[in-house]
């Protein structure tokens, strides 16, 4: 299944990156695999992660404090947030 990111949610993940990068040298190349392997887990397996209201759903990274939040269209993921987990937790719904 194909994927697309909401332009904030892609905004949040190049912060991000960005951010753990001025942390420390290749974090924020680590952090940016962990997203995109948790999005590989989202497409082959859509249905599987915690739904958080009725249409989004919420995979987890496994080594940083951040969840995908995506909504399942027909054919294809709509990335709604790249959210740290420590944030306001509905801040991205207005999306």
């Amino acid at each position: 299944m194909k994927y697309s990111f909401h332009d904030a949610a892609e905004k949040e993940l190049f912060s991000a990156i960005e951010y753990y990068e001025e942390c420390q040298v290749g974090l924020g190349l680590r952090f940016s695999e962990e997203v995109y392997a948790a999005i590989e887990r989202i497409c082959k397996h859509p249905f599987a992660w915690t739904k958080i209201d009725t249409k989004t759903r919420r995979c987890l990274t496994s080594k940083f404090p951040y969840g995908i939040l995506y909504r399942i269209a027909e054919d294809e993921i709509h990335i709604m947030a790249v959210m740290h987990l420590s944030r306001k937790p509905t801040y991205w719904k207005d999306r």
